[in-house]
């Protein structure tokens, strides 16, 4: 898959997956942007393992592990990030 797609499905992941946990988040669009690129990867990686399937193109299925690592990869990030 093209760096363009992985930057956009990495985008639609990242907008979702803020739509579906929302909070204040330092970095505004381009972390979006990056988490979920991330989320995308780690969904991809954690669904091959388990025999799922991969992010492999621009398709519903691919979408839907991005967006489900992308939620991940965010609550991570706020968890991670929280200031004491």
């Amino acid at each position: 898959m093209g760096i363009l797609t992985w930057i956009i499905i990495g985008l639609i992941a990242g907008v979702v997956a803020k739509a579906i946990h929302p909070g204040e988040d330092p970095g505004g669009f381009f972390v979006t942007i990056i988490i979920g690129i991330v989320g995308g990867v780690l969904g991809g990686f954690i669904s091959s393992l388990l025999g799922f399937g991969a992010v492999d193109g621009f398709n519903i299925g691919s979408l839907l592990i991005a967006v489900l690592g992308a939620v991940l990869v965010l609550f991570l990030y706020r968890k991670f990030s929280k200031k004491s």
